[in-house]
């Protein structure tokens, strides 16, 4: 979603194997560079202001890095398709909450939950969190509605809500600081997908392209040893 409101376009869940395929020669053949800093559809990158944290984490050599807010209706889209990819390509991401403020009045409760989640139970319960937040958006209106919605995804999986989600604010700065780390990046709209490598990144404005995309860093990158770097994100599945 655009960080001012755009209407989100309709997207399908896969592309055949033909456009995938088309995608990917079309990519690897631009001046001989196979990912450096491009988009799918081509020519749609962002103004980024800074990219330094488009890197795979340590190890890897092909990566995910997310942006999301838990009320964008686009970023609800994504999700399933970013997480089947993830199984499919066995391969990491890299996801930062960016919520959008006071357009979005739930969205970063809901990500201090998931993290509250992601901390206390298991990081499988704090991804099964978000997926199901997003797919019950609809349903979710106010914090009050949040609230509901979370005490009750916590009784299902055998837990109880606490009184207090963040008593030390841990979750709050996190979130803030992925807030902040997107400001530095220069972020205009959610969710922003990079597929990542050490050589370059493809931004995916389109996540039906998403798998393109991704054959596309593995081609380019087959050869390639992983280089370990840094980076300020946190890694979650």
């Amino acid at each position: 979603m655009l960080a001012k409101g755009v209407a989100v376009r309709p997207s399908c869940m896969n592309l055949s194997r033909m456009n995938r395929l088309l995608a990917v020669v079309f990519v690897v053949s631009l001046a001989g560079v196979a990912v450096a800093q491009t988009s799918m559809p081509p020519n749609q990158v962002s103004a980024f202001k800074d990219t330094s944290i488009f890197k795979p984490p340590v190890g890897a050599k092909v990566g995910i890095l997310e942006f999301e807010d838990m009320e964008c209706p686009a970023c609800a889209h994504a999700f399933p398709i970013v997480h089947v990819a993830l199984k499919q390509y066995n391969i990491p991401l890299v996801r930062h909450d960016f919520p959008l403020g006071p357009m979005h009045p739930w969205s970063k409760q809901a990500a201090v939950w998931a993290r509250y989640m992601q901390d206390k139970i298991s990081p499988d319960v704090a991804t099964e969190y978000r997926r199901e937040v997003f797919a019950s958006q609809y349903m979710i209106s106010s914090p009050d509605d949040l609230e509901n919605f979370t005490r009750k995804y916590l009784t299902s999986h055998g837990q109880q809500m606490p009184f207090v989600a963040d008593p030390t604010g841990q979750f709050t700065r996190e979130v803030d600081a992925d807030h902040a780390l997107g400001d530095k990046v220069g972020l205009t709209e959610t969710p922003t997908i990079i597929v990542v490598t050490n050589k370059g990144w493809i931004q995916v404005k389109d996540v039906s392209q998403l798998y393109a995309a991704i054959d596309t860093a593995i081609a380019a990158t087959k050869n390639e040893p992983a280089v370990a770097h840094h980076t300020s994100a946190t890694t979650k599945h």
